[in-house]
């Protein structure tokens, strides 16, 4: 069977470039679209956070105003959420984790991951020896953010040179808070040597393929992301 570590951000607040703290945490579709997608696919799935930490779902996730979809979909997603609460209520601990263990690894977004896995020491030693392992990894909308926190022996990142998707500018200054944001996604990958691309329309699916790294640049990128990559290792024995 397929096996699958989804890490998912455990912060709760995103600080803001004034110092104020805006209330965060996963956001929903990225979440529950992909898990739903691995385990209909008959794969088995394992929740992470740092230090096991219970995660929450960014509120703002499961509203219309704030682009969680029309009302069916955000009703949808409540339902898979409580279905889904007794697994996000005891989530492994990131730290006690072999990420060779796993078929896939895959960090959902939300603006949970700019505030601890872009600086966690552990989610950054995981990311770097994933990517040179040649093993599938997968990083959604904010996510991305926590390759900063990889680095290699002479201090660059392992990132670096590869083509990559996240979170644009554009479309976090979509947000009224975003315009307070204390650094830019984009802006950082970029920084870092990230290869980095975007659609040509803000907000619609666009995701990146870069061998064994898998990238979605939004929300709405979830479903093609996870189906890109139940195709690609259904069709091929993931290597151990």
């Amino acid at each position: 069977m397929t096996t699958v570590l989804m890490v998912l951000s455990a912060a709760r607040f995103w600080t803001l470039s004034d110092g104020t703290k805006h209330p965060t945490g996963f956001w929903a579709e990225e979440f529950v679209v992909p898990y739903e997608t691995f385990r209909q696919a008959g794969w088995d799935v394992t929740v992470a956070t740092p230090h096991g930490a219970t995660p929450v779902v960014d509120d703002i996730s499961l509203s219309v105003t704030g682009g969680g979809g029309l009302p069916g979909t955000i009703n949808e997603l409540k339902k898979k959420l409580a279905e889904l609460q007794p697994i996000l209520d005891h989530p492994v601990d990131l730290s006690d984790v072999d990420p060779d263990d796993f078929d896939l690894i895959f960090y959902p977004g939300g603006h949970g991951p700019m505030e601890d896995l872009a600086h966690d020491p552990v989610s950054g030693a995981l990311l770097s020896k994933r990517i040179t392992s040649d093993r599938p990894l997968a990083l959604l909308c904010h996510a991305p953010a926590a390759i900063l926190a990889a680095t290699k022996d002479d201090e660059t990142n392992p990132f670096a040179g590869r083509k990559m998707t996240g979170l644009s500018n554009a479309e976090e200054k979509l947000n009224s808070f975003g315009r307070k944001a204390p650094w830019l996604l984009e802006d950082e990958l970029k920084r870092v040597g990230v290869d980095y691309s975007k659609g040509l329309i803000p907000l619609r699916s666009h995701i990146v393929i870069d061998g064994n790294l898998f990238t979605g640049q939004n929300p709405k990128s979830s479903k093609d992301l996870a189906e890109a990559i139940v195709e690609r290792l259904s069709s091929s024995s993931p290597a151990r």
